[in-house]
């Protein structure tokens, strides 16, 4: 099989990234950039993100997760840490995640380190989700294989007999974990394949500076 995908060409103009923009704190542009996708149509999960991890394999291996939580400690989502990406991250925390977002033409990738999010945030998360969100963390052996699917239909109505009318305990292998960004990077499309490439980082004295990249 050859698919061609040379043809598939689109011109990128739906806005504009200059240095006369840019705030002190990068944090403060991920918030606008994120009010602004959020509050335009054509993206269903903003908050949708592929985090890239160097599995225990040696590979690198992308999926994508939701983001549940930032400010100015990290960004965080949440897993069953006996995962697949829970492992890899545990083995080695450094991270790369980013977002995608096309019906604005924009991009941001974030390096940094992820790190296991405290047992007592982990547990007020778990408790704010629905309950069958709650039932399905203890339902799912991730990552492991299973032979049918009906194996996890039969472990969730086991755990909503053996649950009802009672709370939901966290699983102690799920949780949180929160990326600490080293470098926060942000992409606006432009006609000509000229993208604007605006880099930050921290430097010595822990200050954010930035950058303009070639596209």
């Amino acid at each position: 099989m050859n698919s061609d995908l040379s043809g598939y060409r689109k011109s990128y103009e739906k806005g504009a990234l200059l240095e006369g923009e840019l705030p002190n704190d990068p944090l403060d542009l991920f918030t606008k950039w994120f009010a602004e996708v959020d509050n335009t149509e054509g993206v269903e999960e903003v908050n949708a993100m592929t985090i890239a991890t160097i599995g225990t394999d040696g590979f690198p291996k992308n999926r994508v997760v939701l983001l549940k939580h930032y400010d100015n400690k990290g960004f965080v989502f949440y897993t069953n840490y006996n995962s697949e990406k829970g492992k890899a991250i545990l083995n080695n925390p450094h991270v790369c995640i980013s977002f995608f977002w096309p019906n604005l033409e924009r991009q941001i990738i974030i390096k940094g380190m992820a790190n296991k999010q405290s047992e007592e945030l982990s547990t007020t998360y778990f408790h704010s989700r629905p309950r069958e969100s709650q039932l399905g963390a203890w339902a799912s052996d991730q990552s492991t294989e299973i032979n049918s699917r009906e194996i996890l239909t039969k472990n969730l109505i086991a755990l909503k007999n053996q649950y009802k009318d009672k709370e939901i305990p966290k699983p102690p292998h799920w949780g949180g974990f929160v990326i600490i960004p080293e470098t926060i990077e942000f992409w606006q499309g432009r006609p000509n394949r000229l993208h604007d490439r605006m880099f930050y980082k921290k430097n010595t004295n822990n200050n954010w500076i930035h950058k303009r990249l070639a596209p």
